[in-house]
């Protein structure tokens, strides 16, 4: 298991590295996604992430919701498959977040 971390590399593009999972995902998490307010259009790259579960996929979600409530727009890269099958048990890979799923 590693943990999380969210780096910011400039101009809204935001790298996740590490575990998307219930034991990494914490509220300190959750009250880091106020860096979905610093840019008109904000890019989130998975191609990082080691393990995801549905707590992942939940804050895929919470950052949508964000997104939406500072009028941001957000886009997904390189979404893991495990976490890639979640999100098309829910619909979500229909959607225009998504824009690059690499095979893993």
């Amino acid at each position: 298991m590693s943990g999380l971390q969210i780096s910011d590399q400039g101009n809204g593009y935001f790298v996740i590295e590490g575990d998307l999972t219930f034991a990494t995902i914490d509220k300190r998490t959750i009250t880091d996604l106020v860096f979905l307010s610093t840019a008109k259009a904000v890019t989130l790259d998975l191609s990082h992430v080691t393990n995801s579960d549905s707590a992942g996929l939940a804050l895929i979600i919470e950052c949508l919701k964000y997104a939406r409530h500072y009028q941001t727009q957000l886009s997904f890269n390189n979404i893991p498959k495990q976490l890639l099958n979640l999100a098309k048990l829910s619909g979500l890979d229909d959607t225009s977040y998504f824009t690059y799923q690499p095979e893993r």
